[in-house]
């Protein structure tokens, strides 16, 4: 009977899914056809079965259950993401954020907000409107050094992923949590307004006190379809300030757009809810509701 070995995908570039085992060893894998055949990609954060091969290389054979999987950037067993968003050079895009964010909640994986670049900018607003919504929002700088321990003993157990736009300072803040990383840091550019995509790969890395971190492509535009979708009745409980005001509505098939009676939109009114969070919902909800569920789900 094969001997195989358990590990974790640490690292996938140029058709090669690197494993660290158990033990500390890393070996550089190919996976095999039947997963191709199978329309099934391994993903960076997966726990796989590995025939192991001469030296260091080796077959990731199968992929163990995962508690949940993110098509882009592509991980698996998240923890957490923190979501990095500078309040200038590049601005925020709220309705990226927010659909982001829905993403994150529908997929069951914490979302961090980490606020970048105050020194240029007042941020309190932005930062606000986070906290407001009851997220874990952090100010830091990796140039600065601001708020990055706080930030680190938030990432101490379990698997985290840095996202956001490129130039907003995601790869600055891991080489402040930890210069060995030595992540090479884009310039924001001048002519395009938005930084350079210097990570070309998702790779994790451990951190001193325990945690794995990943840092990954920057995202610009989010298709629903694509990352796994959200029906339009999930849709709400994708925002986790309408929580309080759900079950609370006139109507039972109440959509929170636009009824009369509606619990949410008179939170919104009250300014229990702040209304760019629900603009950003009905936003969302416009393009998902004539999506069928079987649709979404694909």
């Amino acid at each position: 009977m094969e001997k195989l070995v358990t590990g974790k995908i640490v690292k996938a570039t140029g058709g090669f899914y690197y494993v660290r085992a158990r033990d500390g060893a890393m070996r550089a894998c190919r996976a095999r056809g039947l997963f191709r055949k199978a329309g099934v990609t391994p993903l960076v954060g997966d726990n796989v079965w590995v025939r192991p091969g001469e030296e260091d290389t080796g077959t990731v054979a199968e992929i163990l259950p995962r508690k949940n999987a993110i098509v882009r950037p592509p991980l698996s067993n998240l923890d957490r993401m923190v979501v990095v968003l500078s309040v200038t050079d590049p601005a925020p895009n709220l309705f990226v954020t927010d659909k982001f964010l829905a993403l994150l909640e529908h997929n069951q994986i914490e979302p961090v907000i980490v606020v970048t670049k105050s020194d240029l900018e007042d941020a309190s607003a932005l930062a606000g409107l986070y906290k407001g919504a009851g997220f874990s929002v952090y100010m830091a700088s990796g140039k600065t050094g601001e708020g990055v321990k706080p930030l680190m003993d938030a990432l101490a157990d379990g698997l985290s992923a840095f996202s956001g736009n490129s130039g907003v300072g995601k790869s600055s803040l891991l080489n402040a949590i930890d210069p060995d990383f030595a992540i090479q840091v884009g310039e924001t550019s001048k002519k395009l307004g938005r930084g350079r995509h210097t990570t070309r790969h998702v790779e994790l890395y451990q951190l001193q006190n325990g945690g794995l971190v990943a840092d990954t492509p920057g995202f610009s535009s989010i298709d629903l379809a694509e990352m796994g979708g959200i029906d339009k009745l999930e849709l709400a409980d994708c925002f986790r300030e309408f929580a309080p005001y759900m079950g609370a509505c006139r109507f039972r098939d109440c959509t929170h757009t636009c009824e009369k009676g509606c619990a949410v939109l008179a939170a919104v009114e009250s300014g229990k809810i702040d209304p760019r969070r629900h603009g950003s919902y009905a936003q969302l909800y416009d393009e998902v509701k004539d999506i069928k569920p079987w649709e979404s789900k694909n």
